[in-house]
Order: structure tokens, then sequence, then C-alpha cells
């Protein structure tokens, strides 16, 4: 490992270990991702930036000795160095030879459909499910014969308040990189030189699904994907749900 990938690692771990501390963060159900074999971890993207995902990873880190192989970016194999940061990470920017040899050492990979689309919405849409028709993880999930774990949690929607739709601002202005165009309000002004406000965050795994992997499960059949796509979505929803409930009682 270069010399940037292990500070790009060190930075990592460190700054989200600090964050875990702020906001209280616990994980509920953790042991379905502690069994052996590689899977595919499917989160709600909290806004704006999915910190919760980012602190899971440092508990699977501490527990399995990796990082899950997130999917980011393409720019971290077009920005001079950001490959060795990626590389240090355990990131892949597309389907290839790193994604493989990642699933064959049995290490998940992290991915969260919704992206900016959930990440980066107003103060009214919080904690619902926006994935519209993206297939794209469930095709990857079975090209690798891959369970489907999915994970939401509560306190992600309220470390900022969105002031607008940064997804379709970014689209309407014409963002490079199809980046979104977000106001946020945290702790100490706006985002993003404000800290977040220090909510606790729960994160909650759901039960691996296996229903892509069932034999004779065409891959070609759109309406039998968007069936376990709906079935993903809800698992991941009613995970949202019941952690929100839970937090009221408490």
């Amino acid at each position: 490992m270069t010399v940037t990938a292990t500070a790009a690692r060190a930075a990592w771990l460190t700054t989200f270990r600090l964050l875990q501390r702020y906001h209280r963060y616990e994980v509920v159900n953790l042991e379905p991702l502690l069994r052996p074999g590689a899977k595919l971890l499917v989160g709600y993207h909290g806004r704006p930036l999915a910190v919760d995902l980012c602190m899971l990873t440092v508990t699977l880190h501490d527990r399995l000795g990796y990082l899950p192989h997130g999917i980011a970016h393409g720019a971290f194999d077009r920005i001079p160095g950001m490959r060795q940061v990626a590389d240090g990470l355990g990131f892949v920017t597309s389907d290839g030879p790193l994604l493989e040899e990642a699933v064959k050492k049995g290490e998940h990979v992290l991915v969260q459909p919704g992206g900016t689309r959930e990440g980066c919405r107003d103060f009214r849409h919080r904690y619902r499910v926006d994935w519209g028709e993206r297939l794209g993880y469930l095709r990857l999930a079975m090209r690798y014969g891959l369970p489907i774990v999915p994970i939401a949690g509560h306190g992600m929607d309220d470390a900022y308040v969105g002031l607008n739709d940064g997804y379709a601002w970014g689209k309407r202005v014409g963002m490079p990189g199809r980046l979104p165009l977000w106001l946020g309000v945290g702790a100490t002004g706006l985002w993003p030189l404000s800290l977040s406000f220090p909510v606790k965050m729960t994160q909650w795994v759901g039960e691996p699904l296996t229903t892509h992997l069932t034999p004779g499960f065409d891959a070609a059949d759109r309406e039998a994907l968007l069936t376990v796509h709906r079935e993903v979505t809800g698992a991941v929803q009613g995970l949202l749900d019941a952690a929100r409930d839970y937090q009221r009682t408490r």
C-alpha cells in the first residue's frame, strides 16, 4: 500500500471514529454482516453524505479487518492521486477486476442506490426510500452471487436541515459530474462549512435477501427484477420505520 493510500485509510478511520462518538453511534443487528461470505450491503443514503454508512465501515473494519468496498464516483480514476486514495479506502469505481477480487476474498461491497437524489432533499422529505427504478445494484448482486443486506436507521436525516432539492437543482443548472446543488443548515451554519447537529445515529441491519439467487431466476426479465427491487426497497423502508418508531418510545 502506498504512503497516500495508508494516509487515506488512517484519516478515514480517525475521522469516522470521532464522528461515532459525536453522534453516539450504535448498530442494531450487526451479526448478519459478521457471517462468512461476501454480501452486497444496500443502504439508505442519509443527508447529505451518508455519514452513518461511513461510520458503519469503521465498525466493520474493527471487526473484520477491512473496509467494505464502496462503489465510488468515477472521478477517483481521473483526478491525479485520487486512485491511490481510493485504493487505501478499498473503493472501486466500477465493476471489474478489483471488485471481482474483493468478492473472491469474501469481502463485502457497499452501495447506496438512492445517491444524491435521496441524500440531498429538503426537510419535508425525510426517511423515505427514493431509488426510482435503479436496478444496477441488483444486477451486480446477481453477477457475483451476492446476498443483499438492507441497511437503514435513524438520525441520519436529522444531521442537517435541507432547504432544497439538491439533485433537481444540480440537473437544472448543469452541475459538472451530475453533482447536486444542495443547501443545508447544520449546528454552526450552512453546509458544507458547518458541523452537523449532534443527533444520535442508530444503524439497523436487516437479514440477507436472496430471492434474486433462486435457481432459474431470469436476470433478463425486467418485471422479475422490479419485483425483487420492490422487496429490497420495502425492506429498507421497513428498517427506517422500525428505527423511527423505536426511537420515539425511548
